[in-house]
């Protein structure tokens, strides 16, 4: 009985083995991706909420994460030029991220730069106002942030056009507008010197887009990134940590998103023109060739009700 016992377990074993092997490839790269999605939340519960880190080959430039958002900042001899707070539901992430600055120069932060509108990346700034920093902000988030009126986001003292330049300290920092994108009020910064930009959520480094296509301009967007790619610049810092390995992004990081965002809208225009969106059409939306990425579970369903929206709704 006991062979006859072990002959069936030894059976539904290789069975099993057999149905994973045989498994849809879809099923497959469903797997691996939570995989590695816990693999990812292992590796951040080790990693300290709030980190400092000098860009390598740089003197002055730095990247400060607190959580999944990070911001930059630039020590000169003149003063400090910060951007983002990244303080969103962080009591005391302005001053955090102050005292991460002290560590590393007592010089004045003579400027506050918002990157966008969106508060979980530039609430907390009082702090920084409190410590004589001035605000900068595009024009166009005057009235997005008036209506709101947000106690943990400051009003800037200064707004900017379309193309200023900040110099401090022998170190010069280009605000430029290169149109809608994620936000109507995205500042693209590049430091022309070490051939950095840094721009804030609407090119993700080496992972799929998340919650922030919600409000995204879909169409005007594949325009701004081609803005980008134009610009002369090495190295993008984003404004959540790049994948792998909280990794800087290159011309050809933006080149993948441009390509994602095309394959999701042909997708979403397939759906949208059939009158498939909003059901089922966000159910069988699906990315071919990046079910791998980082963020792809997690992402898809924000891509699909986003291209829904513009090619069933028109909006």
């Amino acid at each position: 009985m006991s062979v006859l016992r072990f002959a069936a377990t030894a059976a539904a074993l290789v069975a099993l083995g057999f149905a994973a092997f045989n498994a849809p490839p879809r099923a497959q790269a469903q797997e691996k991706a939570q995989e590695k999605g816990q693999e990812k939340a292992q590796e951040k519960a080790k990693r300290p909420q709030i980190q400092t880190t000098k860009v390598d080959g740089t003197d002055n430039v730095y990247i400060f994460r607190n959580g999944n958002h990070q911001a930059m900042f630039v020590v000169t001899k003149q003063g400090v030029i910060a951007t983002d707070p990244v303080a969103y539901g962080r009591p005391t992430g302005g001053a955090d991220y102050i005292a991460e600055i002290r560590k590393i120069t007592q010089a004045p932060i003579r400027y506050l730069i918002y990157s966008h509108h969106h508060f979980d990346h530039i609430a907390g700034g009082k702090a920084f106002k409190d410590a004589g920093a001035q605000i900068i902000a595009h024009k166009n988030a005057k009235k997005r942030l008036a209506a709101v009126n947000d106690p943990n986001t400051p009003m800037p003292d200064r707004y900017v056009g379309d193309n200023t330049t900040i110099n401090l300290g022998g170190t010069a920092l280009e605000l430029r507008y290169l149109g809608l994108n994620h936000s109507d009020t995205t500042l693209v910064m590049r430091l022309p010197r070490e051939k950095i930009i840094f721009i804030v959520d609407t090119i993700p480094v080496g992972t799929v887009p998340g919650r922030g296509m919600i409000d995204m301009y879909p169409i005007e967007t594949e325009a701004f990134m081609k803005r980008v790619l134009a610009m002369d610049w090495e190295r993008l810092i984003p404004g959540h940590p790049g994948q792998p390995n909280d990794r800087l992004g290159t011309k050809k990081d933006v080149e993948d998103q441009l390509k994602l965002l095309q394959v999701a809208s042909a997708e979403g225009k397939r759906l949208g023109q059939a009158g498939r969106c909003w059901e089922p059409g966000e159910k069988e939306f699906k990315l071919e060739g990046y079910e791998n990425w980082p963020g792809y579970a997690a992402g898809l369903p924000f891509i699909a009700r986003r291209y829904c929206g513009l090619w069933g709704r028109g909006t």
